[in-house]
């Protein structure tokens, strides 16, 4: 068995980011959402006998009840499996969950099969997040404290260039179907007697269903991706580092871990100061990374083609934040480059308030605030993570503390989607409400100014 500190470890660990990214970028920010919105635009969906008008809620209202079964579920799974020592086993039962979950999203044909949709959007959402729960309480059990940076970094890295490789792929086939075998012809009846426009339409319109088709290819695409990349981690990932044996009545002994941890907590300013700051910069971070394509879409008006080179220059400029914050953080410490981050994150705020659609080169400003956002994206993501964990006391139950973290960050963005709804509700504009997330990152920021340096964090 590999120990701690162990190149081969820390890399067969990061590369599960490899495996599962795929699902943040082509399920939840590009492919999934534009495919959901072509199916049910200007149509009523039926789901749980009720007929939604706003299918865009419905999609919303999906991902929020998907986000509060995982804060609610991440802890107690966690002290299960720290009681039990199946850490390994339970990350692998939801890494297939969300995979075979994202697999399914192939049936998701048109309106009559919406239901399937956001099924699959649910289970795909609680599979992906549980499995980060693990996966990110093993990162102590993989490097040594001074690694942990460099570790957590290297992981966003190959999550990115993974993500990247496969949406490019995904996105041939979507743009250039024929290219690709999907069928485009169109019916005989036409060609022989339909004029020019006629026949032009029905090419649109072949090209159009070929297109839908593709999106629905790369969703099996996804999955198997995610589950077969993932077998390479699961084969160096140890299983019961602490060598502990089941014990009895496990699963209370889960609710009394949880009450535990609570309550050591307040012995522990310095790391509950920090998780209070990381649920306030998290409103904001995981609010901007869901509804960025929207934001363009809705507010600026931008095309399709627009948003994808968006989400790909954030995608691109994030393996170099990621990397030149890591580098960043070992010269002045982990939480001054935090802070920086979050200052830019506050300029993100700002600068989305001010662009609007009448804006002459709107799109080439959303660009550029896009290459900004993916500059501290990855950077703040991986520091907040590698901070957290040097911050942990000394305890066999890291999954544990670490599911505190993961529950912080759902609530987080239970939080940040209310506000961000109610003040569009209230404004019929999306630009004061990512002002408001500005504020979100000013009161983090003022936390942890006040946070105290530590052994490993300064």
């Amino acid at each position: 068995m590999l120990k701690i500190g162990d190149k081969k470890l820390i890399n067969a660990w990061a590369f599960y980011d490899w495996a599962n990214s795929v699902y943040s970028l082509v399920i939840s920010t590009a492919v999934f959402p534009l495919f959901y919105s072509a199916i049910t635009d200007g149509k009523t969906v039926n789901f749980l006998w009720m007929k939604w008008d706003y299918p865009d809620t419905l999609y919303s209202y999906a991902l929020s009840f998907s986000f509060l079964v995982v804060a609610f579920m991440s802890p107690i799974l966690s002290a299960i499996a720290d009681y039990t020592g199946n850490k390994l086993k339970f990350m692998k039962f939801f890494c297939w969950l969300g995979g075979l979950s994202v697999i399914s999203m192939y049936f998701f044909e048109d309106i009559s099969t919406a239901w399937v949709g956001i099924i699959c959007t649910v289970l795909a959402s609680i599979g992906f997040w549980s499995s980060i729960v693990f996966y990110n309480s093993y990162l102590p059990e993989v490097a040594h404290p001074e690694q942990q940076d460099a570790a957590s970094a290297k992981g966003f890295i190959h999550g990115y260039i993974g993500s990247i490789i496969l949406l490019l792929f995904s996105l041939g086939m979507i743009l250039y179907p024929a290219t690709f075998g999907f069928d485009l012809s169109i019916p005989d009846t036409i060609l022989a007697n339909g004029n020019e426009a006629e026949i032009t339409a029905a090419l649109e319109s072949a090209k159009d269903a070929a297109s839908l088709k593709a999106m629905r290819i790369s969703f099996v695409m996804v999955g198997l991706w995610w589950i077969g990349f993932a077998q390479i981690t699961f084969k160096k990932l140890p299983n019961n580092v602490h060598n502990r044996k089941p014990e009895k009545d496990y699963i209370w002994k889960g609710f009394k871990e949880l009450k535990k941890v609570w309550y050591e907590l307040k012995n522990y300013p310095t790391l509950r100061n920090f998780l209070i700051a990381f649920f306030l910069l998290s409103v904001g971070v995981q609010i901007i990374i869901l509804l960025a394509t929207i934001f363009g879409s809705s507010e600026l008006g931008l095309g399709t083609i627009n948003l994808i080179v968006t989400v790909l220059l954030i995608q691109v400029v994030a393996i170099f934040g990621a990397w030149f914050f890591s580098r960043l953080s070992s010269k002045v410490g982990n939480l001054k480059a935090i802070k920086i981050t979050i200052f830019i994150w506050i300029l993100v705020c700002f600068s989305a308030f001010l662009l609007e659609k009448d804006l002459p080169n709107v799109d080439l400003y959303f660009y550029a605030l896009g290459g900004l956002l993916g500059l501290v994206l990855g950077a703040i993501q991986s520091l907040t993570r590698s901070t957290y964990s040097k911050l942990l006391p000394k305890t066999h139950d890291n999954a544990t503390y670490f599911s505190f973290y993961d529950v912080t960050e759902k609530i987080a963005i239970v939080l940040g989607t209310f506000v961000f709804g109610f003040l569009i509700y209230l404004t019929d504009s999306m630009q004061w409400s990512v002002l408001s997330l500005a504020l979100f990152f000013v009161a983090s920021l003022i936390v942890l100014s006040r946070l105290k340096k530590t052994e490993h964090v300064r």
